[in-house]
């Protein structure tokens, strides 16, 4: 009756199925099963039912299975049926089986003959059956007929595959022995996802059907298309037997005496038959879930460790409890203040390595867009040269001056700290979009209770918008605070002397000595303006220095392919293209020259735009700064073109012009070093460090008295199904993992043949070698527990091959080289090969 040591694992199996059905999931543990898979009328149906001794399956034309059947075979002393959909109610009436089955289908996929993966389960007990738990697919079909889908066949296959390509899952391909095997769809099947072998067991229906003077004997004794689990052959009833009701006993008779009798399988008949297939499925069933056991008490595990902390929250809760809700608010508000505040201080745990978020992207707003924003508020040199003239005049008036007015340098400096106004409000407003953003991350793990979170957020934002207008003030306060008074006696100002001494050698001599070829930046860039001839948009490797930007073939920066002078360099927008996903901007000479070879400008193309605005931030620290835009160019209007046409300046006016410049830039550097520091500082004070102790201190206060706390902690309807299905699903992993646990599963089973390309005779259930093989023995050794097996393979003589060996086609075992042994004379041979062998 098959490995009965190891039999009660399939009932372990179908405890399993059910266990994880009743709770509405698949499991995804890959259960052992057997399925079955062939094509139409091959005889799938007859060889299910001489399994349960009983007929019960849909029968007709055309494609009748149209959902897969899970049939699992109980041994018992009573005989009925169950359906795990009809569950309670037990079908002593097999017709009303086939009944059921039929409306069953019906209900999912409709009478138009359409088919369905949602599997049907029966569950059959009967003093007749071994333990077995099979999978009756739809069998595959090439032509759609009548209101079948065009693609039937596809549809067909598609099923199989999902359930065939599991490795946990045995293959019994069922091929009717009047086809042609080597066109069998079932085998195909078979060999696609299993090309070794391990999983497939053939077998042969219709042996009684073929023409007469044929057979089926290399078939089963695995010589024709060779199998590593081998054939077996069944004759199933004819449909006149079954029309008239023949006894599945008479016709399991019927079977034994053809196989006993018939000349060409009479030497296999111990191992054909539906009895034979019956044990051997068993056997293999057993053996498969005895290997996969290990993994799948493995992945139980990992489930039941995954839900565990969870369960143990829900398995004493009580949803109307107040203590309860009182308790939980507590936990959720601190919790919310503890995830906000490692988010914007940083946090080892649960770190993001998609994005920058929370405190991460503020620094990088405080110290590359801040900084960025203030360049891009900066004129242009002539821009600014025009102005200190006409200042200059205009304070003048009439007469003509003899001495550089402070006045135009008050007045420049002003103008030009007023214009810091707009990136500082900026900043202010990226600063309080993160923080809005923060705070509804922070605020996903109220999802379970959304009136709470809800509230929440409505709470803190509305604190952080209120913080909002104060830290605009104290912002713009800064602003007014440097315009108030011009400090001329900085330590860092150069003064009215320096200032007229300086000139641009001296300029340049100091900005070589602060910008020593220093590695700014080093990254993967994308050029896109390379023409198509040489190959279109192409990566390469970039560093920026203070004194240029190189790219090379790769980062082991071994080949250098370019490098640009940042000389007159400047940086503009580049509009994103249509079919493009990259963000652009480009490079160009304020000189009109060439970039790069004969391109004005250098496109350069990054996957997002915070990469775009991190070396927009880099360049600017190099002293490639951004070009103007256009409505800052064409603010004077025509005027402003005239007046530049006309623009001119003596010797004397051009001394003042660039003492007041050289003073506006060292007065500005020291304005803006100033702001730089102090933005952060004032932000920091102002708004996140405020809201950090507004949730600490006030948050809970607020909540409680934003309305009834009853309604605040009332479940999302997702929560409570959530909390079942984990307690369900926690419970039934626990009754799994303790029925695992009862079971040894160090019973001896039958090992797994050997791959059929490599085996060549020999082992334990190999015949008996030749006589010549023997005689090459030495008569001083014993010999192997393997046999022949470590004999090298004889070239191109394949012997039997599956479970099914034949004594009178065995090959010999190939000789060894003719080698005497020192201890044995030569000229003395041993008259028998067991002769001079010792006692064991």
């Amino acid at each position: 009756m098959g490995n009965r040591g190891m039999e009660d694992l399939i009932p372990l199996v179908n405890k399993l199925q059910d266990a994880f059905s009743t709770i509405g999931q698949s499991c995804n543990l890959d259960l052992p099963q057997i399925a079955v898979v062939g094509g139409q009328s091959a005889g799938k149906s007859s060889v299910l039912e001489n399994f349960v001794g009983r007929d019960f399956l849909p029968r007709g034309s055309g494609i009748v299975t149209r959902r897969p059947l899970v049939l699992q075979l109980i041994s018992a002393n009573a005989e009925w049926a169950e359906f795990l959909h009809c569950k309670g109610k037990k079908f002593t009436d097999f017709d009303e089986v086939r009944q059921e089955i039929e409306a069953e289908t019906d209900r999912i996929t409709g009478a138009n003959k359409g088919i369905s993966p949602v599997p049907i389960n029966l569950r059959v007990y009967s003093p007749h059956v071994l333990n077995l738990t099979l999978i009756d697919l739809p069998g595959i079909t090439k032509v759609p007929v009548g209101d079948q889908p065009a693609d039937i066949e596809q549809q067909i296959r598609d099923m199989i595959m999902q359930f065939i390509c599991r490795e946990s899952c045995l293959i019994l391909a069922v091929t009717p022995a009047n086809s042609d095997l080597a066109n069998s769809d079932a085998l195909k099947l078979a060999k696609d996802v299993d090309p070794q072998g391990q999983r497939t067991i053939g077998v042969i229906t219709k042996l009684d059907l073929m023409d007469e003077g044929t057979d089926a004997r290399e078939v089963l004794e695995n010589k024709l298309l060779p199998l590593r689990r081998g054939y077996i052959g069944v004759v199933n009833r004819s449909q006149k037997d079954i029309d008239g009701k023949k006894d599945i006993k008479m016709a399991m008779a019927a079977e034994r005496k053809f196989f006993l009798t018939h000349p060409a399988y009479r030497h296999l008949a111990e191992k054909m038959g539906t009895p034979c297939l019956q044990k051997v499925l068993n056997q293999q069933l057993t053996n498969h879930i005895r290997d996969t056991l290990p993994a799948f008490r493995s992945k139980l595990q990992t489930q039941l460790l995954s839900l565990d902390k969870e369960a143990e929250e829900y398995r004493g809760y009580r949803p109307d409890d107040p203590g309860r809700k009182t308790k939980q608010l507590l936990q959720m508000v601190q919790q919310f203040s503890v995830d906000f505040e490692k988010r914007i201080e940083g946090s080892g745990d649960q770190v993001d390595t998609v994005e920058l978020s929370g405190g991460a992207k503020i620094n990088r707003i405080f110290h590359e867009r801040f900084p960025f924003e203030l360049v891009k508020m900066e004129c242009d040199d002539k821009e600014m040269r025009r102005e200190i003239s006409y200042a200059i005049k205009n304070i003048h008036g009439i007469r003509t001056g003899l001495f550089t007015p402070d006045m135009a340098f008050e007045a420049i400096v002003k103008k030009q700290i007023v214009k810091i106004k707009e990136p500082c409000i900026k900043c202010v407003d990226m600063v309080i979009q993160e923080l809005i953003n923060t705070v509804r991350q922070c605020t996903n793990k109220l999802d379970c209770f959304p009136r709470l979170r809800e509230e929440t957020e409505r709470i803190v934002t509305s604190h952080i918008r209120d913080r909002e207008s104060k830290a605009k003030e104290q912002v713009l306060l800064l602003i007014d605070v440097q315009l108030s008074y011009i400090n001329t006696n900085h330590e860092d100002f150069i003064g009215f002397a320096n200032a007229q001494q300086s000139s641009k050698q001296s300029n340049k001599q100091s900005g070589a000595v602060n910008q020593v070829s220093q590695v700014i930046r080093k990254g993967w860039l994308t050029i896109n303006n390379i023409s198509i001839i040489k190959g279109g948009a192409k990566e390469y490797w970039f560093i920026l220095t203070a004194e240029s930007l190189s790219w090379f073939k790769d980062d082991e920066e071994k080949e250098k392919k370019y490098m640009l002078p940042l000389d007159n360099l400047k940086v503009r927008d580049v509009e994103k293209g249509f079919m493009s996903s990259k963000h652009a901007f480009a490079i160009f000479n304020t000189e009109q020259r060439n970039v790069y070879k004969d391109n004005r400008f250098l496109e350069l193309a990054c996957d997002t735009q915070d990469e775009v605005d991190s070396w927009r931030a880099s360049l600017l620290r190099a002293g490639v700064y951004p070009e103007r835009s256009s409505n800052v160019e064409s603010e004077g209007g025509n005027s402003s073109s005239s007046s530049q046409d006309n623009f001119s300046m003596d010797p004397q006016l051009e001394r003042k012009v660039e003492t007041i410049r050289n003073l506006v830039e060292s007065y500005m550097a020291i304005v803006n070093k100033c702001i730089r520091d102090l933005m952060p500082k004032t932000i920091m004070h102002l708004m996140i460090t405020n809201v950090k102790d507004f949730i600490n201190a006030e948050l809970l206060a607020q909540l409680y008295s934003s309305g009834d706390q009853g309604v605040l902690m009332d479940e999302s309807q997702e929560q409570v199904q959530r909390r079942d299905e984990v307690l369900r699903t926690h419970q039934s992993l626990k009754e799994a993992l303790a029925i695992i646990g009862d079971i040894s599963t160090s019973t001896i089973s039958t090992p797994m043949p050997p791959p059929v390309n490599d085996w060549r005779g020999g082992g334990n259930r190999s015949p008996p070698t030749s006589p010549t093989g023997s005689r090459r023995m030495s008569s001083g050794q014993r010999p192997s527990p393997g046999g022949g097996r470590g004999a090298p393979p004889p070239p191109n003589r394949p012997g039997p091959l599956g479970p099914f060996n034949n004594s009178a086609d065995s090959p010999q075992v190939p000789s060894r080289p003719n080698r005497a042994p020192p201890s044995i004379p030569s000229r003395r041979p041993p008259p028998s090969p067991t002769r001079n062998i010792p006692p064991s």
